[in-house]
C-alpha cells in the first residue's frame, strides 16, 4: 500500500512539473555580440535554458546555471543540425561577410538563414522555431522605399553595404519558406545602450518613428521584444519591427 501511495505521489509530482515548467530551450547564435548578449541575459532572467553559440566562446562573459556555451559554425551543416536538435527556439543574431565576392549572398546573415532553414526543414515537426534578428535597412521609410535606398552608399564601408543588402535578401528568402516556423524581428535604425524599460511599440514593414521623428530602441528592450516573441509565437512566418 505504501509503495502504491509513493508511486501515485511521484506521478502527480511529475505531472505538476510537466505543467509548470514553461522554460524554453533557446539557442542563440552570435551570443557574444552586442545584441546577442542582451538576448542571452533576458532569456536567462526569465528562467529559460540557453545554449550560447559563438565562433569565439571565450568571448561569452555571462555565467549561469542554465547557460551552456558552445562553439559553433553556421556554415557547417552537421554542426548546425547537432546544435539545434531538440531545442524549442533558435535565435540568429550574427553579422559578417564571407569571402570577397562583393555579393549580398556572401553576407553571413543570408548564408546562415539558408543553412538554418535547410537544417530545420529536415527535422520537420520536431524542428525548433527560428527567430532572425534582421536589419533596419529592410524597413520602409515611405511607401515602397526601403531605408537602404536612402543611405549614401558612396560613404558606406563596402562590408556594411553587403551586410545591409544581405539582410534584405534574407527577408526575401524567408517569405518563400513555408515549411519552417520563422520570424524576422527588425530593430530600428538606432540601437542604444539605454536601460531596459519593457515599454516599446510593435510595427510591421514601416519604420516606427517617435514624436520627434526619431526611430530608436535600447538593445535591452530589443531583447525583451525578442524573448516575448520566443514565448508567445505571435509573428510566425512574419516580419515585425520594434521601436520606442
Amino acid at each position: 500500500m505504501r509503495q502504491t501511495v509513493i508511486a501515485i505521489v511521484a506521478l502527480l509530482l511529475t505531472i505538476r512539473v510537466g505543467f509548470t515548467d514553461d522554460a524554453l530551450d533557446i539557442v542563440v547564435y552570435g551570443a557574444s555580440g552586442e545584441v546577442g548578449s542582451h538576448i542571452v541575459q533576458e532569456a536567462l532572467d526569465r528562467g529559460h535554458r540557453v545554449t550560447a553559440v559563438s565562433r569565439k566562446p571565450e568571448q561569452v562573459e555571462t555565467r549561469h546555471a542554465n547557460l551552456s556555451i558552445v562553439k559553433g559554425d553556421l556554415l557547417d551543416a552537421n554542426s548546425v543540425s547537432e546544435t539545434v536538435m531538440g531545442k524549442d527556439v533558435v535565435v540568429l543574431s550574427v553579422r559578417g561577410v564571407i569571402g570577397r565576392s562583393g555579393s549580398p549572398r556572401s553576407a553571413l546573415q543570408f548564408m546562415a538563414a539558408e543553412n538554418l532553414v535547410d537544417a530545420l526543414s529536415l527535422q520537420r515537426d520536431h524542428a525548433p522555431r527560428l527567430i532572425h534578428v534582421g536589419g533596419s535597412g529592410s524597413l520602409e521609410v515611405e511607401p515602397g522605399v526601403l531605408y537602404a535606398a536612402k543611405l549614401p552608399t558612396i560613404l558606406l564601408p563596402k562590408k556594411l553595404e553587403i551586410e545591409i543588402l544581405g539582410q534584405i535578401l534574407a527577408l526575401e528568402f524567408y517569405h518563400k519558406v513555408d515549411d519552417v516556423k520563422w520570424t524576422y524581428i527588425t530593430p530600428p535604425k538606432n540601437l542604444t545602450n539605454g536601460p531596459r524599460t519593457g515599454v516599446f511599440r510593435v510595427g510591421g514593414d514601416r519604420a516606427l518613428e517617435d514624436e520627434r521623428g526619431k526611430t530608436r530602441l535600447s538593445r535591452a528592450d530589443f531583447a525583451v521584444a525578442l524573448v516575448d516573441e520566443a514565448e508567445q509565437a505571435v509573428h510566425v512566418r512574419q516580419r515585425f519591427s520594434v521601436a520606442y
